[in-house]
């Protein structure tokens, strides 16, 4: 017997029962209710949230040639949603609206995670 085999965290000199209680002991708890409460050591935690109009592409040489004033075409139509990234995941698409003479946006569809 090795001294190794006596270290907690090692599989080592374990019979198959203390093995299999070990497992049993790391399965999961069965389901609780959380409640709005559980998450509020995460309520102050900054996160960037992004709205994207549209894309597009160029090459470095138009680019150079932008100026104030410029119209860029996008790859969306007026009225077509827009997409709403969260730490650049994207969880939702939603529409522009305007708030007291700022933009804002609405969320119309949460996209679930895959």
């Amino acid at each position: 017997m090795s001294a190794s085999d006596n270290e907690p965290g090692t599989d080592e000199g374990l019979s198959f029962e203390e093995m299999l209680a070990t497992v049993k002991d790391d399965a999961p708890e069965p389901h609780v209710e959380r409640t709005a409460a559980d998450l509020e050591a995460v309520f102050d935690v900054p996160v960037r949230i992004s709205v994207v109009l549209g894309r597009t592409k160029m090459p470095v040489s138009e680019l150079l040639k932008l100026d104030t004033g410029t119209v860029i075409e996008l790859d969306r139509q007026v009225g077509e949603a827009v997409e709403i990234f969260i730490n650049e995941r994207l969880v939702a698409r939603g529409e522009i609206v305007l708030v007291e003479s700022k933009l804002g946006v609405t969320m119309t569809e949460i996209i679930k995670p895959q």
